[in-house]
């Protein structure tokens, strides 16, 4: 089965959220079977809606990855979804995210207002998922953590735990301590996924090297095994589209 029996929508937050919702987004497998897929770490917080028979409509909020798992993406049932930022975690979720690390939960099935009539439309979807969401952010957001995610982000995860401190006024051993307490791993180790997935549009490209911040070839093969199971080269070939991070970018 090829990624082409897959339909994938894409749509970006308002700028108001852009600190705290990455994308909006859809999944559908087209075919008359199951996809298999291996979901490799990105640094993204997930939220999916779905609405399947035995089930019914369900919101599951998915951990962070930090190691590869094999999946399924089922037939004829589409699933829509908000990648959110790290930010967002504190000030949106009823849950602490610690605890779900390569697992997830179920969330109340009125979780920002949602229900299985707004998963017909994806535009309808996005427009109502951001206005809940831009609802629920507080006032006053604290402006150490705003300006850590801004670097964090903007620098793909290379610049060190000691530099971001700097950055954000912040000494590095509090933010350890914030990160371990609600994310479930350090600022390096976060880091250090955030520069993996920035890699996957090069070996997507078929460049197979290191290009930056990596210290040496072999450096950089563990990397891409560490987090994707396999070595660069049979990511980047990305056989049967079963990569499926790797298979929705737009290609170059």
């Amino acid at each position: 089965m090829a990624f082409s029996d897959i339909e994938h929508l894409e749509c970006q937050p308002p700028p108001a959220l852009a600190g705290f919702v990455e994308s909006f987004w859809m999944l559908a497998n087209h075919a008359d079977a199951a996809q298999p897929m291996v979901l490799i770490p990105d640094g993204r917080i997930d939220l999916f809606f779905t609405d399947s028979a035995p089930e019914g409509y369900q919101v599951t909020l998915r951990g962070l990855d930090t190691q590869p798992s094999a999946q399924v993406i089922p037939p004829h049932r589409p699933v829509f979804a908000i990648s959110l930022k790290l930010l967002a975690a504190e000030y949106l979720l009823p849950v602490r995210l610690a605890g779900l690390l390569e697992s997830g939960c179920l969330l109340p099935p009125n979780y920002l207002g949602m229900g299985a009539a707004d998963l017909h439309d994806f535009d309808s979807f996005c427009a109502k998922a951001a206005a809940h969401i831009a609802q629920q952010l507080p006032a006053e957001i604290d402006a150490r953590k705003r300006k850590l995610f801004e670097q964090l982000y903007a620098s793909n995860g290379t610049m060190t735990v000691e530099a971001l401190a700097e950055a954000a006024g912040w000494s590095s051993r509090q933010i350890n301590r914030y990160f371990t307490q609600h994310f479930g791993l350090s600022l390096k180790a976060y880091a250090n996924i955030l520069r993996f997935r920035a890699l996957l549009p090069q070996l997507k490209a078929g460049r197979l090297f290191p290009e930056e911040n990596f210290a040496d070839q072999a450096h950089f093969i563990r990397e891409i095994k560490k987090y994707a199971g396999v070595v660069p080269k049979e990511l980047a070939r990305n056989e049967d589209d079963r990569f499926i991070q790797l298979s929705a970018l737009p290609p170059k």
